[in-house]
């Protein structure tokens, strides 16, 4: 584990670092609470808090409170508390803060390595079920919740500036795949589109049946459409194998680069409406949302296409 290790006296820090290293631990020491929260905001393998619960300038129960709003959904952190027997109102103080624990100051040692044994349990089942809770059962993939949670991060850094293309994707005629070969052909198919889409380093999710997003930080829409042509031609090329027959798919892209004003869902509509372009311009080609100007250079004769406004009819078979 990664712990962070606080309390004002030097000698504790030097006897505990020694402690805890000896069980393979990385420890990172403070002699003040100030420096301590710092350094879990800036280190997101923190997984551990040890502090006393008498600190100068920023206090024990103070420092519990500020490490307990770091942690979140996405980033468990164990809070250990270190109490002399005349500091019980700092202990209680500590705990209604956020701490998950406290030990007697200073610790016996095998006490201290089973309630760090105790930590590590606790922690490595808040992880499981994070990714239990942010992956798509089937594909592996971001599922539409956690995927709109990442997007709000780009999106934020590219309201400060930052470059942010967007990739809807969406495989051709899935229902003649489930009707033809049946579900467990249709879900190795969801799942070989989610190896190959996660190949890309993109932020990739499946927001709903055969449809994924993709989002591109710091790929101007230049890029995104040489990455949405390279992913089309691979997945043509792709042979789903299942009950000795082998099945061959495509799919329709959309792509769209971030403009002034957007958020998240206007970003992802103009994806969209290419998408949906592609899928009434014969499908398996790649269509690009509004902006042709920033993809001046891309070759013409690759099957892509401006995006127009949605048509009204919907397709008979996606």
């Amino acid at each position: 584990m990664h712990v962070v290790l606080v309390d004002p006296s030097r000698t504790i820090l030097k006897c505990l670092t020694r402690l805890l290293e000896a069980e393979q631990h990385f420890v990172h020491p403070f002699t003040h609470g100030a420096g301590a929260l710092q350094y879990v905001k800036s280190d997101h393998l923190v997984d551990a808090l040890i502090t006393s619960s008498e600190l100068p300038l920023m206090s024990g129960p103070k420092l519990c409170l500020e490490v307990r709003s770091i942690a979140s959904c996405r980033r468990p952190l164990y809070i250990l508390v270190m109490s002399s027997s005349d500091e019980h109102r700092k202990l209680i103080e500590s705990l209604n803060n956020g701490a998950d624990d406290f030990i007697s100051k200073p610790p016996i040692t095998e006490e201290l390595h089973a309630r760090l044994r105790a930590a590590d349990r606790i922690l490595s089942m808040q992880r499981e079920l994070i990714v239990l809770a942010s992956t798509d059962f089937l594909t592996g993939v971001l599922n539409r919740r956690a995927f709109f949670e990442k997007a709000q991060e780009l999106c934020a850094r590219a309201d400060m500036g930052g470059v942010l293309s967007a990739i809807m994707l969406d495989i051709d005629h899935f229902k003649r795949i489930n009707d033809s070969y049946g579900h467990i052909a249709g879900d190795e198919a969801l799942r070989a589109i989610a190896r190959e889409l996660s190949k890309e380093g993109a932020i990739v999710g499946r927001l709903g049946g055969e449809e994924f997003a993709m989002l591109l930080e710091g790929a101007p829409l230049s890029r995104a459409v040489e990455m949405a042509e390279s992913l089309r031609l691979r997945l043509q090329e792709l042979v789903v194998a299942i009950d000795q027959k082998t099945i061959s798919l495509t799919c329709s892209l959309g792509v769209s680069q971030w403009q002034v004003d957007d958020t998240i869902d206007i970003l992802l509509g103009r994806a969209d409406v290419a998408l949906y372009k592609a899928k009434t311009n014969g499908r398996n080609r790649v269509v690009v949302g509004e902006c042709m100007s920033d993809v001046a250079d891309y070759d013409s004769s690759k099957r892509v296409v401006r995006s127009g406004s949605r048509d009204s009819q919907e397709l008979a078979a996606a």
